[in-house]
C-alpha cells in the first residue's frame, strides 16, 4: 500500500495546471466532507488542487478525530504520536502524488484539525509549508513531541478564533500568535465576538492570504 493510501481524502481538481495545493484539516467528529466547500470559499478561482483528509479515528461519539482529548491543549500522547506519524507520510506522499512540493502547499485546519496544522508546520525536522492556516485551534503540548519556531520566520500564517469559545479558549491563539511573531514569523490574526466557530466576514482576507501565500514561493 502507498502512503497516499493511509488515509482516505477527498480531491478537488484545479481549473488549470495548479498553482500550489490547498490541504484543511477537520474537527472532531466530523469527517473530511465536512471542509470540503471550504476548499472553493477559500480559492473561488481553483488554482490550488484542493484536498481534505479523514482523521483515522472512529470515536465515540462519533465521527473522525485526530487524537483523543482528554484536556484542551495537551493531546493524548499515544494517540497524537500515531497520527502525526501517518499524516506526516501521507502529506509527503501526496506532494509527490501531485507534484506540488510543500513549498506550495498551504496547510490549515478547524480546531483538531488546527491542532494538527500547528504539529505539522511546526513539528522538528518537518518541511516548511507556503503558510499555515489555524482555526480555533491551539497549538499542542505533548510528552516526546518538540516544536521548532527557530526556521520559521519567513512563514505566513493566518490565525481566527472567537472570543466566545466554549471548547478551545481564545487564549491558545494568542498565545500562539505571540510565539510565532516572536520567532519572526508573519501572522494575520482575528479574533470574533463568536463561539467555536468561524467568523464569515473573515474568509476575504483568507482567500488574499492564501493566494499571496502560494504565490510568494511560485515567484521565488
Amino acid at each position: 500500500m502507498s502512503d497516499i493510501d493511509l488515509l482516505k481524502h477527498q480531491l478537488r481538481p484545479p481549473r488549470a495546471e495548479p498553482e500550489g495545493a490547498l490541504v484543511l484539516l477537520h474537527g472532531r467528529g466530523v469527517s473530511e466532507l465536512d471542509l470540503l466547500p471550504w476548499l472553493d470559499e477559500l480559492d473561488p478561482h481553483r488554482q490550488l488542487v484542493g484536498v481534505a483528509p479523514r482523521a483515522p479515528l472512529e470515536l465515540s461519539p462519533g465521527g473522525f478525530h485526530w487524537y483523543v482529548a482528554h484536556e484542551v491543549g495537551y493531546p493524548d500522547p499515544r494517540t497524537f504520536h500515531e497520527t502525526y506519524a501517518k499524516l506526516g507520510r501521507w502529506l509527503d506522499a501526496l506532494s509527490e502524488e501531485l507534484g506540488v512540493p510543500s513549498t506550495q502547499t498551504v496547510i490549515g485546519g478547524f480546531s483538531q484539525g488546527a491542532v494538527m496544522s500547528y504539529a505539522l508546520t511546526l513539528g522538528t525536522g518537518r518541511p516548511a509549508p507556503a503558510g499555515m492556516l489555524a482555526l480555533s485551534g491551539f497549538m499542542p503540548t505533548v510528552l516526546d513531541f518538540e516544536l521548532d519556531l527557530s526556521d520559521r520566520h519567513a512563514l505566513p500564517v493566518a490565525i481566527g478564533h472567537g472570543t466566545l469559545d466554549p471548547v478551545i479558549s481564545v487564549s491558545f491563539s494568542r498565545e500562539a500568535r505571540a510565539r510565532l511573531e516572536a520567532a519572526g514569523a508573519t501572522v494575520l490574526y482575528r479574533e470574533s465576538p463568536i463561539g467555536h466557530g468561524v467568523e464569515p466576514s473573515f474568509i476575504p482576507a483568507l482567500r488574499d492570504w492564501v493566494a499571496d501565500a502560494v504565490s510568494a514561493h511560485t515567484r521565488s
